[in-house]
């Protein structure tokens, strides 16, 4: 089946039926046509994704070491905890952390294991999204939409790291879904599943999941079939079953006694419901105490965010022509019933869109670039629809001309954004240009049927459309990229960042803000047989200031490391009396001292106490007055260029 034929084919064909039934004694009718074309695509994303995936490493370092403890100690897999010893946990719920840690524990602790379940949960997220658009919209909908999100710059990223947000987005995905169910026959149901999915997205991101909810209501008070008031018993249920999904596991943190579990990294006062409003909550949107400054990344806040030198690369490709057509279908939308799947389909996706574009828009708080994943279901649903439904109607005068002008814009559109990286394939943007003016022409005077035109017209139009996208994709495959913030795509001479771009291996690549954090592979055979010795014995085999630097050694040994301070050393976790007690009682081998191998990460790199970092200097952490107290007891040595520090031997002076 060629592409124009997928196209024009309506939605009831979408789920495989061909309509014809095979007589008795006969066989079976062939398999559809479009089916092979589902299959070609989700088999051809996960080969792309799985493309130099190695490359990456341990990728985000801190969510590799609480995966690999996950697999070394059930508690640690229950509540995501940084180390095997349960001293702190990761700034996060532990959802997106149990797909790895059940991975690892099938095929053991390495690159490929940790990363293949994120890249298989893009795939199920591509196949998800044909499955929605091809259900109302016919199956060349459900695959422009499926391509549209495979060939996104930050998917292609996103889908391929260790981060929280590829579960994220797949459970986001779900919760429409089941929402759209719901419009369809009214059963309540649909309604739990979709609250239960909520429920599961905040177990693996907090409150970024709440951004689709407004949707999810407003769609479905606006267009379920049953009465008014039984709607709103239904939201209710449906945000009981949210509440219960992810609300078991807040309710046993806040219920366990902090003796028997973590710290709760990231939080203030070892709550995680502090961590949820605080720094997870509130200072994402407006800063830290007061407000503070805005990050000195993720553009400027205000209308343009989404379109700026970093984030524009990641998401905003295709983000015009999605605005257009929902614009677009809504219109083709009036007149039909008030329970037309059609405009449930896009108030759903619609105010996904809007709202998630407008908090990360305006947020004054902590943003990455990287965020902007949580856009591309949203983006490719909408292109995948209403450039169908366009592309039907293209004989129409006006659908013909909102087609041909998307087309057009979207090309120009792309041609600036690959113009911002003047050196990566100079030719390419004006070849875009050259083939979105080619199909607009095309589209613009469509008043010939005939299939050669029609397949001429949609190959310029994707050469237009994808090409952009597709080019950012493949840089990305061929880039190194570690740590906590990454990004797609090739160097942006002009962006804004507070450090200087690379994307040579061994960094961040791309447009990332600054060299990697320390890595694994800087631990020296000499360090890895250090802490491996007598490493039985102890509850920790070393103890290191922030997650970072302690992950670099626990992966790299395979023994807990204690993370002092948490992620970059300023929670309050463990005091200096309790570590001192941890020393008295040797469940601590060695302290390593800080390195001058990474540089410590700037205010506003994820930390819940950088609203003031001159306070932080009269005031030192639990993590620098450990350091103290170490130096001051203990013979350093120095082991490969690393100060460590036995702790079981007889201290220098008394404590």
């Amino acid at each position: 089946m060629r592409a124009p034929d997928l196209l024009e084919e309506q939605a009831g064909s979408a789920a495989g039926t061909t309509g014809m039934r095979a007589a008795p004694g006969r066989r079976r009718a062939a398999v559809p046509k479009h089916r092979w074309a589902v299959a070609a695509l989700l088999v051809s994303t996960t080969g792309f994704w799985l493309i130099g995936l190695s490359r990456n490493g341990w990728a985000n370092a801190f969510y590799s070491a609480a995966a690999q403890a996950g697999t070394q100690n059930w508690k640690a897999f229950l509540f995501g905890s940084s180390d095997a010893g349960n001293s702190i946990t990761v700034d996060k719920p532990p959802a997106a952390l149990w797909p790895m840690e059940i991975s690892a524990r099938i095929f053991g602790v390495n690159t490929w294991s940790l990363q293949v379940p994120q890249v298989l949960l893009g795939t199920a997220s591509v196949a998800l999204l044909y499955a929605i658009v091809g259900k109302r919209f016919g199956p060349g909908a459900g695959l422009l939409a499926g391509s549209a999100l495979a060939l996104t710059p930050v998917a292609t990223l996103m889908f391929r790291y260790n981060n929280p947000d590829a579960l994220l987005v797949f459970l986001m995905i779900a919760a429409v879904w089941a929402l759209l169910r719901a419009v369809e026959d009214g059963r309540t149901r649909w309604i739990a599943l979709c609250g239960a999915l909520v429920g599961l997205g905040f177990l693996a991101k907090q409150l970024q999941v709440m951004l689709v909810v407004p949707a999810l209501g407003a769609t479905y008070l606006a267009c379920g079939p049953r009465p008014l008031l039984v709607r709103l018993g239904q939201s209710l249920v449906g945000a009981v079953s949210a509440l219960v999904a992810g609300g078991w596991w807040v309710l046993l943190v806040e219920l366990t006694p902090a003796r028997d579990r973590p710290y709760v990294g990231g939080s203030t006062n070892n709550s995680f419901l502090d961590l949820t409003f605080g720094y997870n909550g509130l200072e994402r949107l407006r800063g830290g105490e007061g407000g503070g400054p805005p990050a000195p990344w993720g553009g400027s806040t205000g209308l343009t965010r989404m379109f700026s030198d970093v984030a524009g690369s990641q998401i905003s490709w295709l983000l015009p022509a999605a605005l257009v057509f929902l614009a677009a279908g809504l219109v083709l939308c009036r007149g039909a019933g008030r329970t037309d799947p059609a405009r449930a389909f896009y108030l759903a996706w619609g105010g996904w869109l809007i709202t998630t574009a407008g908090v990360f828009s305006f947020m004054t708080g902590l943003f990455h670039d990287y965020y902007t994943v949580a856009l591309s279901p949203a983006v490719a649903a909408l292109v995948g629809a209403g450039a169908a439904q366009l592309w039907r109607l293209r004989r129409t005068r006006g659908a013909a001309l909102v087609l041909a002008a998307t087309t057009a814009a979207t090309a120009a559109w792309s041609w600036v954004l690959l113009g911002r990286s003047p050196e990566f394939l100079p030719p390419l943007r004006w070849a875009v240009l050259a083939f979105g003016a080619g199909a607009a022409v095309l589209i613009a005077t469509a008043a010939s049927a005939a299939r050669w035109r029609s397949t001429v017209t949609l190959v310029s139009a994707a050469l237009a459309v994808f090409a952009g996208p597709l080019a950012y994709c493949v840089q990305t495959l061929g880039t190194t990229h570690t740590g906590g913030i990454v990004t797609a795509g090739p160097e942006i001479p002009d962006a804004k960042t507070p450090f200087p771009q690379s994307a040579s291996p061994g960094t961040t690549g791309g447009n990332s803000v600054g060299p990697a954090l320390p890595g694994p592979a800087n631990v020296t055979a000499g360090m890895v047989a250090l802490l491996s010795k007598d490493a039985g014995g102890y509850r920790w085999a070393a103890a290191a200031q922030g997650s970072n630097e302690a992950a670099e050694y626990q992966l790299a040994t395979g023994l807990p490391v204690m993370p002092l301070g948490g992620f970059i050393g300023g929670d309050p976790a463990p005091t200096l009396a309790e570590f001192q007690r941890y020393v008295a009682e040797c469940e601590i081998h060695y302290y390593i001292a800080p390195g001058e191998r990474g540089p410590r990460p700037p205010a506003g790199f994820d930390a819940p106490q950088e609203a003031d970092m001159a306070q932080e200097a009269e005031e030192p952490s639990e993590a620098d007055k450990i350091a103290a107290w170490v130096s001051r007891n203990y013979r350093a040595e120095v082991v490969d260029g690393v100060t460590v520090y036995d702790l079981t031997a007889a201290p220098t002076s008394g404590r």
